[in-house]
């Protein structure tokens, strides 16, 4: 049995645990290199331990770029970039990189202060910890599927009049989501794409969101009637809600893996539970308010939808990591 006193350790232990994971990838294979990241679409930054001589930086036939996958075809360096004090030198390529990819960068003749230091053959990849929580941020916040894709509205503006509700139907929905998700991930890597069935994509997926919704809708039935009462005929649109349906296209179209399709289930559920709520608190004081005629109800609903969009494309093209 473990103690409290045996126990306390293990928040300090799981914190360097994840401190390792954020880090793989930061450090390369040469003491010289200290580090290398891309930057932007098409440059790669490399951070040396000391100044290099700008003659040998300024060739670009001392670096050779291309991705692990493909070794035999080598990327364009159109020009070079020394910083002043000499410690940080940037690629840039005549097109987009794919930093999906892990690259591998081969650098001959390394000179710093009239020494040579060798050759390196160093790592260049994305931290991968910082790719899936972009993934989560990006589905959450940044490209949130009601206010910036205004997808799941029919849902969304029908249980937003109560807090009570919003709150529900955006747990439920972050659980549809998350199971249907990670259940036409599996179908779509394991029986679809392998047996070139891709066209019934939709079909499957449909099926897959019936079934999660009869499931939570059976659950809810006998755990909770009143909050089943209270969605009423919503809870039955979720099969056919925008979101949940683009959800596992997204997967299949981008390729994701598992903890990706994960982190986007779950963003995209948390992200719509975000907008529901924001939405009931803002109609619930609404009903204090004195509204023209012409507007109340779903007329100023929408208003407020449009003034949350505006309020959400602030965050369009940030970047995370």
């Amino acid at each position: 049995m473990i103690t409290p006193k045996r126990f306390h350790h293990f928040p300090g232990i799981a914190a360097a645990l994840l401190g390792l994971i954020l880090l793989c990838g930061c450090e390369t294979e040469h003491p010289f290199i200290k580090k290398t990241a891309f930057k932007g679409a098409r440059e790669i930054v490399v951070s040396f331990a000391g100044p290099v001589e700008e003659g040998w930086a300024g060739t670009a036939a001392n670096f050779r770029i291309y991705e692990k996958t493909d070794p035999d075809i080598p990327l364009k360096i159109v020009r070079t970039g020394l910083s002043a004090d000499g410690t940080t030198l940037t690629l840039v390529f005549d097109e987009d990189l794919n930093q999906k990819q892990p690259h591998v960068l081969a650098v001959t003749g390394i000179r710093s202060e009239g020494k040579p230091v060798g050759d390196a053959l160093v790592s260049v990849k994305k931290l991968y910890a910082g790719y899936v929580f972009s993934i989560l941020i990006g589905a959450m916040i940044i490209n949130n599927f009601v206010f910036t894709k205004y997808l799941g509205l029919c849902v969304f503006f029908g249980t937003s009049k109560r807090k009570s509700t919003a709150v529900g139907m955006g747990v439920t929905f972050t659980i549809v989501m998350v199971v249907s998700a990670m259940m036409s991930w599996a179908l779509y890597q394991l029986i679809l794409k392998p047996f070139s069935l891709n066209f019934l994509q939709i079909v499957v997926f449909i099926g897959m969101v019936s079934l999660s919704v009869q499931a939570v809708d059976t659950i809810l039935r006998k755990v909770n009637p009143a909050l089943f009462k209270a969605f009423g005929v919503y809870l039955v649109l979720v099969i056919a809600n925008c979101v949940i349906i683009a959800v596992p296209l997204l997967l299949a179209d981008n390729e994701y893996n598992a903890l990706e399709s994960l982190a986007l289930a779950i963003g995209a559920g948390v992200g719509f539970f975000i907008a529901l709520f924001l939405m009931s608190s803002v109609r619930e004081r609404l009903e204090l308010a004195d509204v023209p005629p012409t507007f109340r109800g779903l007329p100023i609903a929408f208003v407020l939808g449009g003034l949350f969009a505006l309020a959400f494309m602030g965050f369009s093209g940030m970047s995370i990591f």
